[in-house]
């Protein structure tokens, strides 16, 4: 026993070395990367806190926005956040992304909470010159570092410079770009996904009698698309919402239903 005891001792001090070791691994792994995008970028400081924004606004419709977070060139998931863009109406990137910049910034000043090093925007020229704009009316184009990445040749843009960088395509630093960049578009595609399926469902429901707002929500979370909910079976809705409710969406969706008994 004693000597299964110090075996298992062992094994362990060692699984903790290694774990140890490889988080070491990645500290200066992290360290490298930062400082090597502090040198591309010219930055001032290592960008330890970055923030990447993008639109999603497909067919014009129900524009929405992204903001992702990498700490220390990781994702910190707990401090992504999502724009419903409420002063633009269509499809216009160049005003959403200077609207979800100012608010995003003017809260995080307004609650006193820390402030990026840089800020990566999705797109070139035109998205990063409105989100600079934002920048300035809260006074912070001095304050933090602010890049734009354009898709085509993935060539990045700084403030009043018409001239683009091109970095290495094997280069680190812009891997975490691109990392940050697609991160940002999952997020916000996602989200803009749910939104207008959230939007079809509430118009084709909200004028039927008897169907209210939560019942709307209630369906939206169990089946997540319109679609589902029109394929949904009469069992399904009924155990979900009711058979009263239940007879009401299948009406809408069947001009002709057979009668039910209640």
């Amino acid at each position: 026993k004693l000597v299964n005891l110090c075996f298992k001792n062992a094994k362990n001090i060692q699984k903790d070395r290694i774990r140890k070791n490889e988080e070491l691994r990645h500290r200066l792994d992290n360290k490298r990367v930062l400082e090597q995008l502090q040198h591309d970028l010219r930055l001032s400081s290592k960008p330890r806190h970055i923030e990447c924004f993008d639109n999603s606004n497909i067919q014009g419709t129900n524009p929405v926005a992204a903001c992702v977070v990498f700490k220390n060139a990781k994702p910190s998931k707990k401090d992504y956040r999502l724009f419903n863009v409420k002063t633009v109406s269509g499809p216009d990137d160049f005003a959403s992304m200077e609207e979800v910049v100012y608010r995003r910034y003017k809260r995080l000043m307004n609650e006193g909470q820390d402030l990026p090093q840089l800020i990566v925007i999705d797109g070139g020229k035109g998205q990063l010159s409105s989100a600079l704009k934002s920048l300035e009316k809260l006074n912070l184009q001095h304050t933090i570092a602010i890049i734009g990445i354009a898709k085509r040749l993935e060539e990045i843009y700084f403030p009043n410079d018409s001239i683009p960088l091109y970095l290495d395509k094997r280069s680190e630093s812009l891997k975490v770009i691109q990392r940050l960049r697609n991160e940002a578009h999952r997020f916000g595609i996602n989200h803009h996904r749910n939104r207008r399926s959230k939007n079809s469902l509430g118009t084709s429901l909200d004028n039927i009698v008897g169907i209210g707002p939560k019942t709307v929500d209630t369906l939206i979370s169990h089946f997540g698309s319109v679609k589902r909910v029109l394929e949904a079976q009469e069992d399904e809705l009924t155990k979900l919402v009711g058979k009263r409710k239940a007879q009401l969406i299948l009406e809408r969706k069947n001009p002709n239903p057979k009668k039910y008994n209640f």
